[in-house]
């Protein structure tokens, strides 16, 4: 299946989705208060797992380990522990792609509270002021995959599998299969894999207490809701801090209120975190200052303290510490070697992951907001290169036909664009770090249209090669395999036409075909424009269901329009299972769209026609012809007919040596004959005398290259064109 069935089957699954989150119980007592999100999912994550009982004695095994090590207590304060950490970002091309400035925000919200660097700490309720503490535990962007392949700390995913958070598992599984940095495993001892998601099965953030049963797997990580990444984009500031919670569970760290149930149960004063300096309480899902939920801890404190409601691992809005016990706590667990956390510390595993601290310049990379324009358009280059640059160098090629718009220059790190002049543009980008140097080159990168044609408009691709890197077309093949290009051997009319092999390729895909500009501005409101086309399609079995769509934009290709689908049987009934290629007329279907309305009668129309396949046959394309008027099942090159000049018959067409042109005219006058290129360049002229009656007009053709040409008459009365295709 192509684009349109992964979009049923997307709509089917949203439905779906919908659905199932109506019908998914939402445990409001495990929400904090204003929200329909459980805020952590990680003790229910955990009882589910214990009921594994080969994890269930992995897991008391760790845990009376732990308790040892707690016992020895953790190493000296001013050791700072690192850890190199990467975000994946699963996606599909939704507002759960969150930009890198993002995370980078989260990472640093990330750190700023593990250091206790946040300056809310001075405003924590006076029972537990002077108690912040700082963990001395940092979170680093990786920069090297495991095959060292320099990136971001940052992978990305396009996958249906982000909105299906139900198995965490198979999230991590579609980021090994399909990230665009490194396909594999990202080993769970060797980096903190934070897994974003649109959908985590109903919660803001879960992940697993440290356990020898997935120390080296990539799923030894945690899983939050892209709406909970950070404090801009698509998060906020009242979510910003789900992260360092899950953070704490990460490094042993249970509830303020114990690891076994939701907040606000009474019996929770029965149960405890393990840590002393935590007041015992039941938990709260709101700002509550004053709450004081237990007494069971008072004979410990001396006085009747207040719950730590400010403690990062309760639900409140009003998070903002970890205790000195707690900081312990995390200090031992990320010094346990049989749980794989020891390891992402150690000097050798930040060298292989690029977390040293120390940044360098390791790709040059660059994006720009659009690469195809018009004329006069302007275009916004981003610098995209990581992980450290300190200057930069721009270079167009050509080096003419553009500028720099004010306040840009070739040092700029983000500079802007003006292009004058049509043409394929390429753009390289040199970054520096001050001592390492790269450079990215993207080849004929910036597609600057040239000056929009005139209607009627015609296409027959009688006069290319190739689709390749030329600008009155442009292809677009969303899965780099096959594309549209020439075909010399079939057509409708002429010699050649537009294919598509899909004969054997895979299901979803998509190849696009786009115009350059045609000025419609002339036409008046009132009138009529037709689209008609010719195309030749075969499915390769009944099964097979496939897609012709044809788009229409009014601004260049800024935004589109879809007028026209053909789908299924609509598009073909007829089957033919071996390599399709049409060999007579009837092969042919010719379509008429009426329906490009005034809102279109601009000067930058554009039209752009989508194959969407489903392991079917091969499309073939022929005589696009844009017209004012109503549908034509001739082609519209010009008026055909005057008052004074009917039956007109030109022939041999094709041809290779001598055109011959026949007409009747009803009176004696001077006719002037121009033969044209299609780009509308007049090649030769010449004025005949016609007679009254039978007229023939030989014109010589063999100093012409193969292509498509027209015939123009003009006389004082009217101007007509001809079409003719020279072998």
């Amino acid at each position: 299946m192509k684009l349109s069935l992964l979009i049923i089957t997307l709509v089917f699954w949203f439905f779906n989705t919908i659905n199932s989150q109506v019908q998914r119980k939402v445990d409001m007592q495990n929400t904090r208060d204003g929200e329909n999100i459980e805020y952590c999912f990680t003790h229910k994550k955990m009882q589910a797992l214990l009921q594994n009982q080969d994890f269930l004695a992995q897991f008391n095994l760790d845990e009376i380990a732990f308790d040892k090590a707690m016992k020895k207590g953790s190493s000296s304060k001013g050791t700072v522990f690192r850890i190199p950490v990467v975000f994946h970002v699963l996606h599909n091309q939704g507002i759960e792609n969150i930009s890198d400035e993002q995370i980078i925000n989260a990472v640093a919200i990330l750190n700023r509270d593990y250091r206790k660097q946040n300056a809310d700490t001075a405003t924590v309720h006076p029972d537990f002021l002077g108690l912040p503490y700082d963990s001395e535990i940092e979170f680093v962007l990786a920069t090297k995959a495991p095959d060292g392949t320099c990136f971001k700390g940052i992978t990305r995913t396009e996958t249906i599998s982000t909105f299906q958070g139900e198995d965490g598992d198979a999230q991590a599984q579609a980021v090994r299969d399909g990230n665009d940095v490194y396909i594999g495993d990202w080993p769970g001892n060797k980096y903190l894999n934070f897994f974003i998601c649109d959908d985590i099965g109903g919660a803001a953030g879960y992940t697993r207490y440290p356990s020898q049963w997935s120390a080296d797997d990539m799923t030894n990580g945690i899983w939050v809701l892209h709406t909970y990444v950070g404090s801009i984009g698509t998060s906020s500031e009242s979510h910003s801090r789900v992260l360092t919670h899950e953070c704490g569970h990460w490094l042993n760290l249970p509830h303020t209120w114990g690891s076994t149930n939701n907040p606000g149960l009474e019996t929770s004063c029965d149960t405890d975190d393990g840590v002393t300096d935590t007041p015992n309480c039941i938990g709260v899902t709101a700002c509550i200052l004053n709450a004081n939920t237990c007494d069971s801890d008072n004979a410990y404190w001396g006085f009747d303290i207040h719950d730590n409601v400010n403690n990062y691992m309760d639900y409140s809005y009003c998070c903002k510490m970890f205790t000195a016990g707690q900081a312990a706590r995390m200090r031992v667990a990320v010094q346990q070697a049989n749980t794989g956390r020891a390891n992402l510390w150690s000097s050798a595993n930040l060298i292989a992951t690029g977390a040293t601290g120390s940044l360098y310049l390791c790709k040059a990379a660059f994006s720009a907001d659009k690469s195809t324009i018009c004329l006069g358009d302007e275009v916004q280059l981003t610098d995209d290169s990581y992980n450290l640059v300190t200057s930069w160098q721009w270079e167009i090629t050509p080096a003419s036909g553009w500028s720099f718009s004010p306040g840009s220059s070739a040092s700029s790190q983000n500079p802007s664009i003006i292009f004058n002049t049509s043409g394929l543009y390429s753009v390289k980008l040199i970054a520096n770090d001050g001592s390492i140097s790269d450079e990215e080159l993207k080849l004929n990168y910036i597609r600057v249209a040239p000056e929009a044609a005139v209607l009627p408009f015609w296409e027959g691709f009688e006069n290319y090669t190739s689709l390749t890197n030329i600008n009155n077309w442009q292809i677009t093949n969303f899965n780099d395999n096959n594309a549209f290009t020439i075909e010399n051997t079939t057509s409708y009319s002429g010699l050649k036409c537009a294919k598509l092999i899909n004969f054997g390729e895979a299901s979803l895909s998509i190849d696009e075909l786009t115009s350059s500009t045609i000025d419609l501005s002339s036409i008046a409101p009132t009138d009529t424009v037709t689209l008609s086309f010719r195309y030749s399609y075969r499915k390769r079995d009944e099964s097979n269901y496939e897609y012709l769509k044809v788009f229409i934009s009014s601004n260049c290709g800024s935004s589109w329009a879809q007028r026209k689908t053909l789908g299924n049987n609509n598009l073909s009934p007829l089957v033919s299972s071996g390599f399709w290629i049409p060999s007579e007329e009837s092969d042919w279907t010719t379509v008429h769209m009426t329906n490009i309305t005034s809102t279109y009668f601009t000067s930058n129309f554009k039209m752009k026609f989508r194959f969407e396949g489903n392991g079917g046959n091969n499309f073939y394309l022929d005589d696009i012809n844009l017209y004012a008027g109503s549908a034509s099942n001739d082609l519209v090159l010009g008026v055909q007919e005057t008052a004074t000049i009917s039956s007109l018959e030109l022939f041999p067409n094709p041809v290779e040596d001598e055109l011959q042109l026949q007409f009747i005219s009803k009176q004696n006058e001077a006719i002037q004959f121009s033969i044209v290129d299609v780009t509308g360049k007049i090649l030769s002229r010449q004025i005949i005398k016609a007679v009254a009656g039978s007229n023939i007009v030989l014109f010589p053709v063999s100093n012409l290259a193969s292509g498509a040409y027209f015939l123009k008459m003009g006389s004082e009365e009217t101007t007509n064109a001809l079409r003719f295709i020279v072998k």
